[in-house]
């Protein structure tokens, strides 16, 4: 898809990331949980990133219609995982295979750097496929599998692990 802008999320965004984000609850294995969610709890999780300076972003198709969002936070809160980032990509049903993920991986794995960041960890059901060769594509590498750690519509869930090095400093300490 020719002509996705990628920006940040705003206020403005809350009721499409919402309707977004339970769709995944309801349909997909991407969320790993049955709760949905209100517009209230998408402006505190919103405001929650914003403050620790993570990025929320939306992609807009050419006509100005949200078709994904994604965005990054801390990958466990102990300060010596602080160079380290989990990443979240959702597309809206009936976009995907249009280039939308893509976008917005190129913009979160950018931001990542701009910031410092030294590793992107992504946490995927092992049989959206799709998603594991869009990370392949961006030199993600499996690290890891967890067989039956999750469960959702009345199965098992496997978990496949996947990392992006961001930078080639040899110590957390040396300057980029």
């Amino acid at each position: 898809m020719s002509g996705i802008l990628i920006r940040d999320a705003t206020e403005a965004d809350i009721p499409a990331l919402t309707v977004i984000h339970n769709w995944g609850v309801r349909e997909t294995t991407a969320l790993w949980t049955t709760q949905e969610v209100d517009a209230g709890e998408r402006r505190a999780w919103l405001e929650e990133r914003r403050h620790a300076g993570l990025p929320v972003l939306v992609a807009e198709s050419e006509a100005s219609v949200f078709v994904g969002y994604g965005a990054y936070m801390p990958w466990r809160a102990k300060d010596g995982y602080r160079l380290t980032v989990e990443h979240s990509v959702y597309v809206s049903p009936g976009h995907a295979g249009k280039g939308i993920g893509r976008a917005l991986m190129r913009e979160l794995i950018e931001r990542a750097r701009a910031q410092g960041l030294h590793a992107m960890v992504g946490m995927i059901e092992s049989e959206n496929v799709a998603s594991i060769a869009l990370h392949e594509r961006f030199g993600f590498e499996i690290v890891g599998r967890m067989p039956q750690v999750g469960q959702k519509f009345g199965r098992w869930l496997n978990l496949t692990i996947m990392q992006l090095t961001l930078d080639n400093r040899e110590t957390p300490e040396t300057p980029l």
